[in-house]
């Protein structure tokens, strides 16, 4: 019986030991990232995308609510001010128009205009 209680105790102990080495090598390096990211005054990757979803969702209300524009075609992604407009539009001036939209809304700071014509 004691042997039993001992071995269990001692496979316990090397399981802890292994996961607190485990533990301490792997933290080291993930510890070290967001104190670089604090000391440089950045913006945290959690509130970098929610930056992004909100000008995302500007620049979508801006082109839905653009007269003669068909904006349902069109899909928004939105990095660091940078917009990216892809899909379709049913004539070749809402393509201009579209990226004349976008360019107006505050925080972007660049277009890149990707939408291709479709009349389906």
């Amino acid at each position: 019986m004691n042997i039993i209680r001992n071995g269990r105790a001692l496979a316990v102990a090397m399981l802890l030991a292994a996961s607190l080495q485990a533990h301490a090598q792997g933290g080291e390096a993930s510890s070290s990232a967001p104190v670089a990211a604090a000391a440089s005054g950045g913006a945290t990757p959690a509130s970098a995308k929610a930056a992004d979803r909100a000008l995302r969702r500007r620049v979508l209300n801006a082109l839905a609510k653009a007269k003669g524009l068909r904006a349902s075609g069109i899909t928004v992604r939105a990095a660091n001010g940078a917009v990216t407009l892809e899909g379709w539009v049913p004539e070749q001036a809402q393509i201009e128009q579209a990226t004349r939209v976008a360019q107006s809304v505050a925080g972007v700071t660049s277009v890149t205009n990707t939408l291709t014509l479709s009349t389906f």
